[in-house]
Parts: structure tokens; sequence; C-alpha cells
């Protein structure tokens, strides 16, 4: 087995959760297919402020995990390991 990249992998993650993420929003309205929007959203709320005097600092983080999302990481995984 050949020694393969992971910077690669990571590069190949995002773009299928990017894509799927694309999707996902692109089929929201197709009623057949409004199941690939579905999903779970965790993070912040409101963002963590922090006001040093003459910097603030905004800590917030948001994910949105969909079916479609899920599918696109998925095809990333095939398509790495055929690289």
């Amino acid at each position: 087995m050949r020694n393969k990249n992971g910077w690669v992998l990571l590069l190949l993650m995002l773009a299928g959760v990017v894509i799927g993420g694309f999707v996902g929003d692109l089929t929201s309205g197709i009623a057949w297919l409004s199941w690939l929007n579905k999903g779970q959203s965790f993070g912040f709320d409101t963002p963590l402020v922090v006001n040093l005097g003459i910097l603030v600092l905004t800590f917030g983080i948001h994910i949105k995990i969909t079916m479609a999302g899920i599918i696109g990481v998925a095809a990333a995984l095939i398509t790495y390991r055929f690289i």
C-alpha cells in the first residue's frame, strides 16, 4: 500500500461537506429531494465576545450536519480510496 497524504484527505472531505451542503440547499425546494437538507445544527446561539479595551475578539461556531453533507463526505472518502 502506498503512502497517502493526509492533507489530500482533509481537502477532499472539506470539499465533500461544502458541495453536499450546496446540493442540500439547492434541493430543499424540491419535494422528493427535500430529505437531503434534513439534519441537525449545533453550536453557539450567541457568540462569545471578549472586550480587551483596544481589541474586541468574537468567537463563535455553528455546524449543520445534513444528509447531503454526509453523502458528500462518503463520496470524498471513496474518491480518496481510489487516488
